[in-house]
């Protein structure tokens, strides 16, 4: 049984969760409007490279501090259903269950907050949810993150982490994402895969002879 590591915005799904998730919240009116031209910026900071993680989830983070998690649980469950879900590759379908066939242990990682990874992890049947945390007291949300954040280098230490004392914890494992900022994760894996890539990560994975896959929507 080897680790399937799956990366979510951009690889299983046609966008960027986060994004998606603050334009709704604006439709919604929990966020006021502004806020989208001011995450686009740093999104393109974040294709650069440059991103600083948490700046940007601080930001992003802000119209939720002192709500509930079940209010926020709630009201993403059904942001994935009514957005997310229709946005997922059929070709990124395919390929889980196929590791689930030969019984490997599905891990949906994501450099997105938890409260929009975990329902799409449910909605895909995957074994293990990789997020960034989110900060609560006394079950309200801060507005703030707590421990390693799954960007970049902290997808492998909180993969590490998940599994500690597992040994070849890595070996046979396969990975997919479509951005460099996943190159540690991606070098990691035994098997690593360049889905959609950015051309960044389209550039290395043609000079390591990684596979280059292209998933589209059905028409």
């Amino acid at each position: 049984m080897a680790l399937a590591l799956f990366d979510l915005d951009e690889t299983l799904i046609a966008g960027d969760s986060a994004s998606l998730w603050l334009e709704y919240m604006v439709a919604e009116q929990l966020a006021p409007a502004g806020m989208v031209a001011e995450e686009q910026g740093m999104m393109s900071l974040y294709h650069q490279g440059k991103m600083d993680m948490h700046q940007y989830m601080a930001f992003t983070l802000q119209p939720l501090a002192g709500r509930t998690r079940q209010w926020l649980d709630s009201l993403c469950t059904r942001f994935a259903e009514q957005v997310l879900r229709e946005r997922l590759y059929p070709e990124g379908l395919a390929r889980i269950e196929w590791h689930r066939e030969r019984g490997d242990e599905l891990v949906l990682i994501s450099a997105s907050g938890e409260h929009l990874v975990a329902p799409m992890a449910k909605m895909l049947g995957m074994d293990h949810c990789v997020a960034i945390l989110l900060d609560e007291e006394e079950g309200m949300l801060t507005g703030q993150t707590r421990g390693t954040l799954s960007f970049r280098e902290g997808k492998v230490a909180r993969i590490n982490q998940l599994f500690a004392g597992r040994d070849n914890l890595w070996q046979g494992s396969f990975g997919y994402s479509d951005s460099h900022n996943d190159l540690p994760m991606l070098r990691a894996v035994t098997h690593p895969h360049a889905v959609n890539p950015a051309p960044a990560l389209r550039q290395c994975a043609s000079e390591l002879g990684w596979p280059l896959w292209e998933w589209q929507l059905l028409p």
